[in-house]
């Protein structure tokens, strides 16, 4: 059998004159056409968003556009995007073979990134409109849910939140009465009670608690057993932890504004009923109602909203996208389920 040559390896020897990342990634790869729109597009607003304090950052568009190949590509976890970094040639090129943390990345998405999301968007759509792919003249426009990562047990409702608010004022005010009534009885003098806004119900029952507080404690010992003054006490207590619940409910309504419910892990999701239903229950789910215009399979406008039906997020999205690029379409094609008399 005749002898087999084969050649041999040279992963551990060195090289005199070592490659460049840029070697090793085609002239027409998609990377390269990524990171040259981007470093065509103006920073200042991603720059604005720095403060300056501390070491000097990464380079902003280097970061811009590994995020938006990243995206491109399906990956979307700041870990993902680390490790990428790692094994893929294209994402070393972009960075010059930086390996930057997971926790890096994620700082440039959350302080800085998020806050210029919608000006890069709009930079994106006027080249395409420059070099003629789209015209600005027409929007298709459809909407779909997007369901949370938050658990779909973790919901709050409006309804609820209103009535157990209003459960524990009746109480409170019950509670507060005797508890004015038994001070006025040993010898304290009257507490008047101030009107107050459903805002400021918690401040005002804190407030009416410490009063009382000071009241029993200057209330004259000949009167007042210490059974009755330990009772009265406990009765404050509850009027404290009150006021906490009231602050927890208030906090609750400001957070659902117009909205009707939302995710304790994630106040900004709504829960809504989803096409995808594996029980058949109508049972809703923490999401959002993602509404997008295209043209010519571009994105030229989109927008979330805690409203699930279409018919109330079209001519908010309409507004958005002349808005955004400072005319409206000429022609807008929309499915019948944003049909309405006021849309028509």
């Amino acid at each position: 059998m005749a002898k087999i040559q084969i050649k041999s390896e040279t992963r551990h020897e060195l090289s005199f004159f070592p490659n460049s990342f840029d070697d090793y990634v085609p002239k027409d790869s998609k990377v390269r056409m990524v990171d040259r729109i981007v470093r065509s597009m103006d920073i200042n607003p991603l720059m604005d968003t720095y403060d300056g304090i501390g070491a000097p950052p990464y380079s902003p568009k280097m970061l811009l556009s590994l995020v938006v190949f990243a995206y491109i590509n399906g990956v979307y976890s700041c870990r993902g995007i680390a490790d990428a970094l790692k094994y893929d040639v294209r994402y070393m090129w972009i960075c010059g073979g930086k390996r930057l943390s997971f926790a890096t990345i994620n700082r440039f998405r959350t302080n800085h990134m998020i806050k210029c999301i919608d000006f890069y968007f709009d930079a994106v759509v006027s080249i395409l409109a420059e070099k003629g792919v789209i015209s600005l003249e027409e929007q298709y426009v459809d909407g779909t849910k997007i369901e949370s990562k938050a658990n779909k047990y973790t919901f709050v409702w409006k309804k609820t939140v209103e009535k157990n608010r209003a459960k524990l004022l009746e109480k409170t005010s019950a509670a507060l009465a005797q508890i004015k009534e038994q001070i006025r009885l040993n010898g304290g003098s009257d507490i008047r009670k101030e009107d107050s806004e459903p805002a400021t119900f918690a401040k005002d029952v804190e407030r009416s608690a410490r009063l009382c507080e000071r009241q029993v404690k200057n209330l004259p010992k000949a009167k007042l057993t210490g059974r009755e003054k330990q009772k009265l006490n406990t009765q404050i207590d509850h009027l404290f932890k009150a006021s906490d619940k009231l602050r927890e409910y208030e906090k609750s309504l400001d957070i659902l504004g117009e909205r009707n419910s939302y995710s304790k892990t994630d106040p900004d999701a709504t829960f809504m009923r989803l096409k995808e239903d594996a029980m058949n229950n109508g049972q809703t789910k923490p999401a959002y109602n993602l509404q997008i215009a295209t043209e010519n399979q571009y994105w030229t406008n989109f927008a979330l909203y805690h409203n699930p039906t279409d018919t109330l997020t079209f001519k908010p999205f309409l507004d958005k996208y002349k808005k955004r690029h400072g005319k409206q379409s000429k022609c807008v094609t929309a499915d019948s389920g944003y049909g309405s008399e006021e849309n028509y």
